[in-house]
C-alpha cells in the first residue's frame, strides 16, 4: 500500500471533524473522496499531509507510519498536496512559484524541472514571467499542480481541482489527472460525482466526518440509490 489511513480522529479546537476514517490507496491508484460539503474531505487531506493532526488514529505513508509529522517532513517524504485555494506566492512570477517547489529527496532523482514543467505545459511557458498572482483561475491551478510537481511526488493529494473554473478548464484537469495517473498515486476530492468517477478508479463517500461507502467507480456510478443518499443536495 502506498497510503494507509487508519481510523483517524480529527479535530478543530472542539469540533470532531474527522470521526474513526479509514482508507487506503494502493501504488498507482487514482481514487477519489466525494461527500456533500462539511464532510470531511478536505480535512481528510489535510489530516494526511499533517497541516491537522489527527489526535487519535494514524497514517502510514510507504510502509512508514507519519502519523504527527510536520507538513514539511510529510511533504519532503514524498507527499505532495494542491490546496483549494492553489496558495500561489504574490509577487513571485511562474518560474519563481515553480522554483520554490523544487525538491530533491536524499537518494532520488527528480525527473521534474522548470524546462520539463514548461515542455509539458506550453501555457506556462508563454507566463513564466508574469506575476502568478494575476493569472486566472484555471492558469493558477494548472500552476499550483505543476509546481506540485516539482519534488517529484509519489503521492499526488489534490483538494478540489475544479472549484470555479470553466468548462473547458476542467476538461483539461481531467487530462492532467489521468497523464499524471500513469506515473504518481492521485488521492484527489471533488464535487462533481461524474467528474470524480471518470478519472478516478475507486470512490469513498465521506458524511459528517466518517467514511459511509466505499465502491469502484463502475459500481457508484450505476448505484443511483447510493448516489441520491449521500451525494445529492
Amino acid at each position: 500500500m502506498m497510503l494507509e489511513v487508519h481510523d483517524i480522529h480529527t479535530y478543530y479546537g472542539e469540533s470532531h471533524a474527522l470521526q474513526g476514517v479509514t482508507l487506503n490507496l494502493k501504488e498507482g491508484e487514482t481514487v477519489c473522496l466525494l461527500g456533500r460539503n462539511g464532510a470531511g474531505k478536505s480535512t481528510t487531506l489535510r489530516s494526511i499531509i499533517g497541516l491537522n493532526s489527527p489526535r487519535q488514529g494514524k497514517v502510514v505513508f510507504d510502509g512508514k507510519e507519519v502519523t504527527g509529522w510536520p507538513a514539511y517532513r510529510i511533504a519532503r517524504a514524498g507527499v505532495g498536496l494542491v490546496p483549494e485555494d492553489r496558495r500561489i506566492f504574490p509577487g513571485l512570477t511562474v518560474r519563481e512559484n515553480l522554483e520554490v517547489g523544487q525538491y530533491r529527496r536524499p537518494g532520488t532523482t527528480n525527473p521534474w524541472t522548470v524546462e520539463r514543467i514548461f515542455d509539458q505545459y506550453p501555457m506556462l511557458a508563454e507566463l513564466a514571467d508574469q506575476d502568478g498572482s494575476t493569472l486566472s483561475g484555471g492558469q493558477q491551478q494548472m500552476l499550483a499542480v505543476a509546481r506540485s510537481l516539482m519534488s517529484a511526488p509519489r503521492l499526488l493529494l489534490l483538494d478540489e481541482p475544479n472549484e470555479g473554473l470553466a468548462p473547458v478548464i476542467v476538461k483539461q484537469i481531467g487530462q492532467l489527472i489521468d497523464d499524471l495517473s500513469k506515473t504518481t498515486t492521485i488521492l484527489f476530492t471533488d464535487q462533481s460525482v461524474h467528474f470524480a468517477l471518470k478519472h478516478a478508479r475507486r470512490a469513498y463517500i465521506l458524511e459528517k466526518g466518517r467514511v459511509v461507502h466505499e465502491a469502484s467507480s463502475e459500481e457508484l456510478i450505476g448505484d443511483e440509490a447510493v448516489q441520491h443518499r449521500y451525494l445529492s443536495v
